[in-house]
């Protein structure tokens, strides 16, 4: 398995645009059975393969519970790339890659499947030339963290002096569910693995779009000038699904849209809107902006009013009838877990002072769609009359995340005609159209920075633990009270009171 490309003299050894190829090395995933693995990690693995982006020293080493043999993993794996691959499957690029793949079966506390597991590393040491490198992806509850960590550090798996290379270790979200569990967490992670070698993963920040809203940012001089409060009236940062729960309801249960989607994505995508330009695009450069951020934000101080919270009734959605949130299978028939959450925050910055960002996260909502709306202050409109400007909304900015990626540009232009009337239009930039690359997919870029060492779409700890500052008196708040979130029907947009939160403002939400 080859990668990299043919040197260019008109660019420079430092371009970043040449392709980077990491180390040889070994790639562990633990719950290789698991639907994580098999929908997005297999296919990411394939697709680097496929684009010559894995160096010739690389190995596939699954670790699960079942009792397979190798053949069962093979055919798993070949499944999961035929079906979720980006690129188009080659026979030559899976043979090439079958022959790096290894599979060991075991649970996470059998003593004596890690020390095999130790052994195998060693193996593939001498049979494919890995020179002791190694990532460990966690595809496992989070439940079951301190177990593998602890026996990677009674096997050695962790010591990059042990090993004679570098070791690694992914964790995906949550980190944690509140702040102390969150900073129980990270000692732990931190005790086994040194703080460079662990890489957070939060999949949204893999996403072409939202790392094109840096570019956006700051390699254009348009937009600059304006990004501060006394151009931008607010900010709404949404995502929302039209699925359900699905079979997640073990993990939903106990974690709820506030943990699962603002405490990450959402303010993630809120620091990478109001951050600081940063002296360069390295990972510390980019983690110190995000974080002085994060320090910056304050929960709303009237919680009633700015932190809304909703739970899905039955209802219809694209044509189909679809149950309620308590009538899904796992479900509590009395749960009070939140399938909507919506909140006011403020960023207390010189650039951001007055400037209400509202995020919300939702299920059952009428469309799958993640975006960022940037909505700028209204002019006076003096040389018109309020006939001319009365169908004239908003200045608007929306930066598309998924599914359609893209930016969207509103502004007002004059309808043709004999009199003066202004009404909204929009320019619009689509990557599909723009671009004849296809943008790689989230886990593509992001396993590929880990085996480089490229921490910038990584968060550290301090970030994590930031974000948890802000969400728990939220949660606090929510569990106190003696009524529960508040219904909304599959189909609509969340809840009555996330409207209402915003008319308090004079504001209204964007329609996705």
């Amino acid at each position: 398995m080859t990668g990299g490309a043919p040197s260019n003299p008109l660019r420079s050894p430092g371009d970043r645009r040449l392709p980077r190829v990491p180390d040889p090395c070994t790639l562990v995933v633990f719950g290789v059975t698991g639907d994580l693995a098999k929908k997005k990690l297999i296919p990411a693995v394939y697709d680097l393969a496929n684009r010559g982006l894995l160096p010739p020293g690389f190995a596939l080493l699954g670790f699960a519970r079942r009792d397979w043999q190798h053949g069962d993993f093979e055919q798993l794996a070949r499944e999961a790339a035929e079906k979720g691959a980006r690129t188009e499957f080659r026979e030559s690029t899976w043979d090439r890659l079958t022959d790096s793949m290894k599979f060991l079966p075991g649970s996470f506390d059998d003593d004596d499947a890690f020390d095999k597991l130790a052994d195998m590393l060693r193996e593939l040491d001498a049979s494919h030339g890995t020179q002791g490198n190694a990532a460990f992806y966690l595809s496992i509850p989070p439940t079951a963290f301190p177990t593998v960590l602890k026996q990677m550090q009674r096997t050695g798996m962790a010591d990059n002096a042990a090993s004679g290379g570098w070791r690694r270790v992914v964790v995906e979200k949550p980190f944690g569910h509140d702040l102390p569990s969150s900073r129980e967490l990270n000692d732990l992670v931190d005790d086994v693995f040194t703080a460079q070698d662990v890489f957070r993963i939060d999949h949204y920040l893999g996403k072409e779009t939202v790392q094109n809203l840096l570019a956006l940012r700051f390699a254009n001089e348009l937009f600059e000038p304006i990004w501060n409060s006394k151009h931008v009236d607010s900010v709404q940062i949404t995502m929302a699904e039209d699925v359900g729960i699905g079979t997640r309801a073990g993990f939903y249960e106990g974690t709820g849209a506030a943990r699962d989607v603002l405490q990450n994505h959402l303010l993630q995508l809120l620091a990478l809107t109001a951050m600081e330009e940063p002296v360069g695009f390295d990972a510390e450069s980019l983690r110190t902006e995000k974080r002085k951020v994060l320090g910056a934000l304050k929960p709303p101080k009237d919680l009633d009013a700015y932190a809304v919270r909703g739970q899905y009734d039955q209802g219809w959605l694209a044509g189909e009838r679809v149950k309620a949130y308590r009538a899904e299978e796992g479900v509590d028939p009395a749960s009070r877990t939140e399938t909507f959450a919506a909140v006011r925050l403020e960023v207390e910055t010189r650039r951001w002072a007055g400037v209400p960002f509202y995020l919300r996260t939702g299920k059952r909502l009428p469309r799958r769609v993640t975006e960022i709306g940037v909505v700028f202050r209204k002019a006076p409109h003096l040389p018109f009359s309020k006939t001319d400007t009365e169908e004239l909304g908003s200045n608007q900015l929306v930066v598309r995340v998924q599914p359609d990626e893209g930016v969207t540009l509103r502004f007002g232009s004059k309808v043709p005609g004999t009199t003066m009337e202004v009404r909204d239009v929009a320019m619009d930039f689509q990557y599909g159209e723009a671009f004849t690359e296809a943008s790689p997919e989230a886990y593509e870029r992001l396993l590929l920075d880990v085996l480089l060492g490229d921490a910038s779409l990584f968060p550290r700890n301090q970030e994590v633990e930031e974000s948890w500052r802000v969400i728990d008196p939220i949660e606090q708040h929510w569990a106190s009270r003696d009524d529960g979130p508040q219904l909304y029907r599959a189909g609509e947009w969340g809840p009555r009171a996330a409207d209402e939160m915003l008319a308090r403002d004079g504001r209204v939400w964007r329609r996705p």
